[in-house]
């Protein structure tokens, strides 16, 4: 590497560092005409796909979106000052059925391409390496040349600015995962901490055997089919034929149920004009506020009434025989009540309670919900989710399909407040992210098959008399015992607690954190903060690790994308620092 030439490190070359790659090649003909640069990618996973997403995983785990859902590439709902430069999506560019959950691996050779459509784009000038290395550490003078230690390399990349889009990061265990982990030690059992599950070693858990498992959402979903199917078990219809080699798997959680089950049919008709009650003129409001935000009681009565008004429209613009009044009344008094008028409002426009959106019901459903036994939960928990198939593929209940279409204008929004706690992302999660509809047949089978059983809501782990023990408060009195734990979610790496030795001694030395651990950057373009509010002249960081992440989701077509917004932004801001330091040379 000539030390003359000005150069940019990118650390991540999963699917941020490749959009953030993208988006240096659809601007630098504008920002960076015929000067040069080296680009370094860090990252000891392929390029493209990175760690989550690389071709070397099993083809049972599956994508959570559809394949029409995903893709990598702008168009003309981004709000952005960088050139649109359309591409396919998964489903395009793959020849497959829009409406397919693909494999993760064939998510993986996606990204791969666009990674090397994006490097082909490049203007002659720039030269892009890559380094199948960690990097351990970012150091150098605020207004001068960064230096970033790679693992096993004596001589540090040097950089005129840094770009850190790390994914997800892997964690130091909680004080309640050191103290399980030290009991398996003592007592010889088994206990997995939250990982990646691809990359968890799944040999110790035998066949026959109990196995607890905390944790209900996509986590639990890659762990159950790696351990069945991945096991030589075989569907047959809608019975779970068994190869014997299988542990019986012991599942709860908070809230006890699995994720809501992601929706079986597309939009037709008028859409919700969204954003409506909670648009930039709210979040504007809400960041000219003097005092901390609290997410419960300032953010989400904003939130509640627009999914509800997503919800109302709908129904009262394709299912109006089941309303009793006028949208165009309703919508009047709905725009005014407040939380104490609301439920009457409802209660008289809307007869049947199953028309009305319930959040809290749809967040906890096993609230006040007991059983005599496990037995008994077994038979309510599969009711449960044939229901919620049922209703998740009924388009008669298409105003599901429009609260979803009003989490993800609201996701948009929330962007721009930065660290709002960890509440918010669960809930969306389980109300927006769930499992297709197939995965929780496959639970009905193995639930049926006996390899699979329900614990309930609010599952608790102790240790006692040498094993496991599980119960929950939905089988008040009743426990389960096993010799193995796995912990099937996960990891939620602050910067004090991540693995990543890179971001954690960024911190220390002086990177601000949010509450929650994030990664504290300017909204604006992505630059690291110190502590006193300060962007850092030559360092940025993009994705989940900061408070300005988004959604863990890809993007969909024609939603405006945040990421895509941020990643254009943050580009442009350095091809315009590079500029400075190449006429300078």
């Amino acid at each position: 590497m000539s030390g003359d030439r000005p150069s940019l490190v990118i650390v991540g070359a999963g699917p941020r560092g490749t959009g953030f790659l993208e988006r240096i090649a659809a601007n630098a003909p504008a920002l960076y005409a015929g000067s040069e640069l080296d680009v370094h990618l860090v990252d000891p996973y392929p390029p493209g796909a990175g760690r989550i997403w690389r071709q070397a995983q099993s083809p049972l785990l599956l994508m959570n979106s559809h394949a029409e859902d995903v893709t990598m590439f702008t168009d003309e709902t981004v709000t952005m000052q960088g050139p649109v430069r359309e591409g396919p999506t998964l489903h395009e560019w793959a020849g497959v059925d829009g409406r397919l959950f693909a494999e993760r691996q064939r998510q993986g050779a996606y990204l791969r391409w666009v990674y090397e459509q994006a490097v082909a784009a490049l203007p002659p000038g720039i030269r892009v390496h890559h380094h199948p290395r960690f990097a351990v550490r970012v150091d150098g003078p605020r207004e001068g040349r960064q230096r970033v230690w790679l693992e096993g390399r004596a001589e540090p990349l040097t950089a005129d600015l840094v770009v850190l889009t790390l994914g997800h990061l892997d964690a130091e265990l909680d004080g309640e995962q050191r103290a399980l982990a030290s009991y398996a030690r003592a007592h010889g059992l088994v206990h997995l901490p939250p990982d990646f599950t691809a990359d968890s070693d799944l040999s110790p858990l035998k066949a026959g055997e109990p196995v607890l498992v905390r944790g209900f959402g996509l986590a639990f979903v890659d762990l159950m089919a790696l351990l069945t199917e991945g096991r030589g078990g075989r569907y047959e219809g809608d019975t779970y034929v068994p190869s014997g080699r299988e542990p019986v798997l012991y599942v709860g959680s908070r809230r006890g149920v699995p994720y809501h089950s992601k929706l079986g049919y597309g939009w037709t008709g008028e859409r919700p004009p969204l954003p409506r009650f909670f648009g930039p003129a709210e979040v504007d409001a809400l960041l000219a506020r003097p005092e901390r935000l609290d997410f419960r009681r300032d953010v989400w009565p904003l939130v509640e009434k627009e999914l509800g008004f997503a919800h109302y429209h709908r129904l009262f613009t394709a299912h109006p025989g089941r309303t009793t009044v006028a949208w165009r009344d309703f919508e009047e008094k709905y725009a005014v009540a407040d939380a104490a008028s609301m439920p009457a409002l409802v209660s008289a426009a809307v007869p049947d309670p199953a028309d009305r959106l319930d959040l809290s019901a749809l967040d906890r459903p096993l609230d006040g919900v007991r059983h005599a036994s496990f037995d008994d939960l077994q038979d309510g928990l599969r009711r449960y989710i044939e229901a919620d198939l049922t209703r998740r593929h009924d388009p008669a209940h298409s105003p599901d399909l429009a609260v979803f279409l009003g989490l993800l204008s609201v996701y948009g929004q929330l962007v721009r407040l930065g660290d709002i706690g960890p509440w918010w992302h669960g809930f969306f999660s389980h109300l927006a992210s769930g499992p297709p509809g197939p995965r929780l047949r496959q639970m009905l089978a193995l639930s049926r098959a006996g390899v699979l059983r329900f614990l309930g809501a609010d599952m608790t782990v102790t240790t006692e008399d040498g094993v496991f023990r599980a119960s929950s408060g939905t089988v008040p009195g009743a426990f389960v015992e096993a010799r193995a734990l796995v912990e099937a979610r996960l990891p939620h790496p602050t910067v004090e607690r991540t693995r990543d030795r890179l971001l954690r001694e960024l911190h220390a030395d002086g990177a601000a954190a949010t509450g929650e651990g994030l990664l504290a950057v300017d909204p604006a373009d992505g630059r690291v903060l110190d502590r006193s509010g300060r962007p850092h002249p030559r360092r940025f960081a993009l994705g989940p690790h900061t408070d300005a992440r988004g959604s863990g989701a890809f993007t969909r077509p024609r939603t405006g994308g945040p990421a895509f917004r941020q990643n254009d932004a943050a580009a442009r801001a350095a091809l315009t620092v590079l500029r400075g330091r190449s006429t300078t040379l």
